[in-house]
């Protein structure tokens, strides 16, 4: 562990919190610009996420102001250090990057705060920063290491072939993925994903986390993705462009968001749109492994057009004997009908769950799009689910409306 902070760091950046609050997205936007003058730390980034009123500014703005008013109690902040160590481990951030976000970050405080950011003011959030910093490296350091203690398990990033395409939905296909030179793939935690980068035809390398879709084994990966009409491309390069064949490159499985290897309690596995692809994986997982174990597997989608892997998920229920299906249609096409395409009209609620689901005591793993996390976490604490059992992972970084 790094050495403690010092008395007068912890009061100087905890009574710096009002200005964050309310200087907070201007400072994280001025760290970006600066950060990317490099192109070498530009290209450590998932662009989708950045730029004017980008996600990840909102993300680092609450993150940092999160951190200025627990600075004295850091125990809170144990799960954002495990989700950022496993997004840099994602993403490939060394060691050696660390100081150039430094440097970019206290820069920015002293741009955006002007006559506000005292000698003392900067000198505190450059201990705290360097304080955070180690126990991240640390972390990063251990999982990496036990990463590359796994049979198959590799460190930065490592060619993989597409070996299949199959089409899941109008929406979502589904890409096998072994590695080039012929070894065996880490098993990874049911619920992980796995970060790509690829080249697109304009030259423009983009990096992307995937959700790997397939229980852990030593030979292949899958993914599902979604193909989306907005945005910079990265699914549309693999839906339109991507074939059998086509290389593409990833660092190892990460994420705190999986499965635990013996679970006790009965599992309730909640899922919006492509959301279920991490839910797949863990579905296959309890098949395989768990047999006893009750588990429900709650999925909503638009329709039948855009529902995806509902045949397969049933047939691992059918198998296991303990697995409950149930589908949520919000917008049923013509000829879909309850009882044949799907099992309810409507949204996933708080109050089918009381009626279906052992609410009381099961564990609730949610994934979906920011909406659907919005109506759902908030719901089950209302029925009364602790949040030690609500355990949820979100595509694209967790903004202040989430972390509330």
């Amino acid at each position: 562990m790094p050495k403690p902070l010092s008395p007068e760091t912890v009061q100087i950046v905890k009574a710096s919190a009002p200005a964050l609050a309310a200087h907070g997205t201007e400072i994280t936007k001025s760290m970006y610009a600066r950060l990317f003058r490099d192109d070498h730390i530009r290209a450590l980034f998932n662009h989708a996420n950045q730029g004017e009123g980008g996600s990840q500014v909102n993300a680092l703005a609450a993150a940092i102001l999160a951190y200025a008013q627990n600075i004295d109690n850091l125990g809170v902040l144990g799960p954002v250090v495990e989700r950022i160590a496993h997004k840099h481990i994602g993403y490939h951030i060394l060691p050696e990057h660390y100081p150039f976000v430094a440097k970019a970050l206290l820069a920015a405080v002293e741009d955006v705060l002007g006559s506000a950011a005292t000698p003392e003011l900067l000198n505190a959030w450059g201990e705290a920063y360097w304080f955070l910093a180690d126990i991240l490296k640390e972390r990063e350091t251990a999982i990496r290491g036990e990463l590359m203690e796994r049979s198959g398990g590799w460190n930065g990033w490592r060619d993989f072939v597409i070996v299949s395409k199959v089409r899941e939905s109008d929406v979502v296909t589904s890409f096998i993925l072994k590695p080039k030179d012929g070894g065996r793939v880490a098993r990874h935690r049911p619920g992980q994903y796995l970060t790509f980068r690829f080249q697109l035809d304009n030259g423009l390398e983009m990096k992307r986390n995937y959700s790997i879709s397939s229980g852990p084994n030593d030979s292949f990966y899958r993914i599902s993705v979604k193909r989306e009409a907005q945005g910079q491309g990265g699914s549309r390069y693999l839906h339109d462009q991507a074939t059998v064949g086509t290389v593409l490159s990833a660092t190892p499985p990460a994420g705190d968001f999986f499965l635990p290897e013996a679970p006790e309690a009965p599992v309730v596995l909640l899922s919006g749109g492509v959301g279920l692809t991490p839910m797949v994986s863990i579905l296959e997982t309890i098949a395989e492994e768990h047999p006893n174990l009750e588990a429900h597997f709650v999925h909503g989608a638009l329709n039948s057009g855009t529902h995806a892997m509902d045949r397969h998920v049933r047939e691992l229920a059918d198998a296991h004997g303990k697995i409950t299906i149930s589908s949520f249609y919000s917008a049923p096409a013509n000829g879909d009908a309850v009882g044949l395409s799907h099992d309810f009209d409507g949204f996933i609620t708080a109050e089918w769950l009381r009626k279906h689901t052992p609410i009381a005591n099961a564990e609730f793993y949610l994934c979906g799009p920011k909406p659907f996390l919005r109506a759902l976490v908030p719901a089950l604490a209302r029925e009364g689910v602790s949040s030690e059992r609500v355990h949820y992972e979100f595509f694209g970084p967790a903004d202040e409306l989430i972390a509330a």
